[in-house]
């Protein structure tokens, strides 16, 4: 059969860009393998920062005074450590670095030729793959996300929990999972088609084109995979959660409750292990937001240039961003999984891509890690002149997700001074 360019280059620009995914076989809900304890991560972003004074304690170490933004946690002191110092290298000031906050691909404030990497989420996706019926759940509150493929590409994000929830606990119509099976037999059948004239053509290809094409080989394995998981997953019924479907907030400058929205949501993925992976762009609105003693929009705010009356309304509105955190964290930590909390078994990040918005600073970026099998309980401090990257902070996440990986990013190793819980 004579294989069509058009056709070929068309499959070959689907299936080469999805990410590398690990060869992992259909398996239930729970099944990371017998008696394997569930690892989770939610990666969040606030892209103005959050105020350097009132976030960052002054003193160091395990006895720490808990700064204005950290006493909104201070019943979860010892589930949490708070980090300066970190950053990013090669990434200059711009609100452009939100495009690198999980990734760490240099320069992204150059635009012209930034070309992105894999993101944290996506990166722990291909070893996780296949555990739950999402390998990640890519969120934003508005606009764009923070999870990246490994060639580089925006993954397609969820701006409404309505449609979310949808997918996670109603179950279609019979006609809808009958059409739903037909797209996956669809998907097979192309693919079979192609890498069959493929194959053909390989026969009269010089050495080089011929790596090339078995990198697209490998590239139809990947998708093929990702076919087979999720034919299975269609075949399982989904979850039952005794929750009302959330009412989209249509109100652009409501960034406090759209975000307890999204933590509600986040908190049944992650409870019914829907997911395991979650990232969550939060919003930075030039409107106004419905808090008392605030009438100014947050960008406005964040770019105080230090103006008192900005800064008190900045504090204002940050503190009930945190106690948004404070509240999803109580969630996690009521919640009970064979014996131990869904905090115990979930690493929290909770961070920003700007160290200080009002000089679009990206040094110094405020980290709250929360959760998992770390010993908590400090702050952890270093030099935002010569610090160790921000990734090294993910090697150490991926690792206590259950990941194997020595090096992520910009990374030189994992985070000193964080430790795991013994």
């Amino acid at each position: 059969m004579k294989l069509h360019r058009r056709t070929f280059l068309r499959a070959a620009g689907v299936a080469v860009g999805l990410p590398l995914l690990s060869a992992i076989a259909p398996r239930p809900v729970r099944g990371a393998g017998q008696g394997a304890v569930p690892r989770r991560m939610v990666c969040i972003n606030t892209p103005l920062g959050l105020h350097p004074a009132c976030f960052f304690p002054e003193d160091t170490g395990r006895d720490y005074t808990l700064s204005p933004y950290l006493e909104v946690l201070s019943d979860f002191r010892n589930d949490f450590t708070v980090i300066s110092g970190l950053s990013h290298p090669d990434i200059g000031p711009s609100h452009d670095s939100n495009q690198s906050f999980l990734t760490s691909a240099p320069h992204p404030e150059r635009r012209a030729g930034f070309r992105n990497s894999i993101s944290l989420d996506q990166f722990a996706a291909e070893h996780l793959y296949g555990q739950t019926r999402f390998p990640t759940l890519p969120l934003s509150c508005e606009g764009s996300g923070l999870s990246w493929t490994r060639s580089g590409a925006p993954v397609p994000t969820e701006n409404w929990p309505s449609s979310v929830f949808a997918k996670l606990f109603l179950e279609g119509r019979p006609d809808e999972v009958e059409a739903q099976a037909r797209r996956l037999a669809d998907g097979r059948s192309v693919l079979d088609a192609v890498r069959d004239q493929a194959r053909r053509l390989q026969q009269n290809l010089g050495p080089g084109d011929r790596a090339k094409l078995e990198e697209y080989f490998t590239s139809i394995r990947e998708l093929e995979q990702r076919l087979t998981q999720a034919e299975y997953w269609s075949k399982q019924p989904k979850p039952q959660v005794d929750a009302r479907p959330p009412v989209n907030i249509q109100n652009s400058a409501d960034l406090i409750g759209k975000t307890r929205l999204w933590f509600d949501l986040i908190h049944l993925a992650l409870q019914t292990d829907s997911s395991r992976l979650v990232t969550l762009q939060l919003p930075g609105s030039s409107n106004a937001p419905p808090i008392p003693g605030v009438n100014q929009g947050h960008h406005d705010l964040s770019h105080h240039g230090q103006d008192p009356a900005k800064i008190a309304q900045l504090k204002t509105l940050e503190l009930e961003k945190m106690k948004t955190v404070r509240d999803f964290l109580s969630q996690l930590r009521t919640s009970q999984e064979d014996g131990e909390s869904l905090l115990d078994r979930t690493t929290f990040f909770f961070g920003s891509n700007l160290g200080d918005a009002s000089r679009h600073s990206v040094k110094n970026m405020p980290v709250l890690l929360a959760g998992g099998s770390f010993r908590h309980g400090q702050h952890l401090a270093f030099d935002e002149n010569n610090p160790p990257p921000l990734s090294n902070l993910f090697v150490s996440m991926l690792q206590q997700t259950g990941i194997e990986a020595q090096q992520f990013g910009s990374s030189t190793g994992t985070l000193s001074g964080l430790e795991a819980r013994s």
